[in-house]
């Protein structure tokens, strides 16, 4: 499925919560000083933009963050914010924010512990109550650290890690698999591999080199799936990528994946790639910023008999009104002033 007319930003950060999508910031070009928010209902199909508010918290500051592009949202029992290139100064941040998933409001938590440097193209990723940052950029120059938030506490630490780290790391993707984090993909390097961090022992384990593996490319989007890690599209520095590739961590190899259907033609540049059910949705990415496409990794036979009815132009008539409804909110995209 593809649909036009969703937000124009691109370098948004998104999170799928239960049935919507939540996509946060975005460059643009009026520069408004607070970050956008835009919600995709996976149900209707259908875009809708809030209006920023903030929410009452203790010990927390009653704080909109400034828009910005090329942050990081993670999901806990809140959406907690982090990092980015500030569009109104222009400039990296590193304070947190979060986003109450009930009130639609914002909120800024007071941390203390090792706060790591302001960034952007960093990786964020979950384990328990536990955010990860990995990486990141900070004008050219790439990194190789890890520091943790313990969400509970509002406490950072930087990790200590043993092993050899990847080189000097940025618009990379990191996910979490059981207690493993794997990063790939880098804007500073020309590696293939597969790094792995053991989150227990605060690691980078020795790996062996997979014998086929996607081309090098840095921006990509990267999900978790019964187990194994997808990565879709990036960037090499002269083309882009629009391909589809899974990981198996158990056998340390990939293979090439070939959906059916008509998928995105190139997006690029941190695209937002979030999982509802079976459903990828994708959408963003730095040169068409307002696509929407979802695949359906098990698509159900009402799904299938649903795109037959659009692929061969099918009579319509008899249908029940909700699936003729369902139909059209395949087929038409959403208004610009959603």
């Amino acid at each position: 499925m593809h649909l036009n007319g969703g937000s124009q930003n691109a370098g948004q950060a998104a999170v799928a919560v239960g049935d919507k999508v939540y996509s946060f910031g975005g460059s643009r070009k009026d520069r408004d000083d607070q970050i956008d928010v835009h919600i995709f209902n996976t149900v209707p199909l259908r875009w809708r933009r809030l209006t920023p508010v903030t929410t009452f918290r203790a010990e927390c500051i009653l704080e909109v963050p400034t828009n910005r592009h090329y942050h990081t949202a993670v999901l806990m029992e809140d959406i907690y914010i982090w990092g980015g290139y500030k569009c109104d100064t222009r400039k990296y941040c590193n304070i947190v924010y979060g986003f109450d998933v009930d009130t639609h409001g914002w909120f800024r938590p007071k941390v203390s512990g090792t706060v790591p440097d302001a960034r952007y193209y960093h990786s964020a990723c979950v384990l328990g109550k536990v955010m990860f940052i990995h990486g990141g950029n900070i004008q050219l120059t790439g990194h190789t650290d890890m520091y943790k938030l313990d969400t509970s506490t509002m406490v950072w630490t930087s990790i200590n890690a043993r092993g050899t780290p990847p080189p000097a790391t940025a618009c990379h993707s990191a996910t979490i698999i059981g207690t493993k984090m794997f990063v790939f993909g880098n804007l500073f390097s020309k590696d293939y591999n597969i790094r792995v961090f053991d989150t227990e022992t605060n690691q980078w384990l020795s790996t062996s080199s997979a014998k086929l593996f996607p081309s090098r490319r840095y921006g990509h989007s990267a999900f978790t799936y019964n187990g194994e890690l997808y990565i879709f599209g990036g960037w090499n520095g002269n083309s882009t990528f629009n391909d589809l590739w899974k990981f198996n961590p158990e056998t340390f190899s990939w293979k090439k994946v070939e959906p059916k259907g008509k998928g995105p033609a190139g997006m690029y540049r941190r695209m937002c790639c979030c999982m509802v059910g079976d459903r990828i949705i994708l959408f963003g990415g730095q040169n068409t910023p307002d696509d929407l496409y979802m695949l359906d990794l098990s698509p159900s036979l009402k799904t299938l008999c649903k795109l037959a009815v659009i692929q061969h132009d099918l009579d319509q008539s008899e249908l029940t009104h909700d699936i003729r409804w369902e139909l059209e909110s395949m087929t038409n995209n959403n208004s610009n002033k959603y």
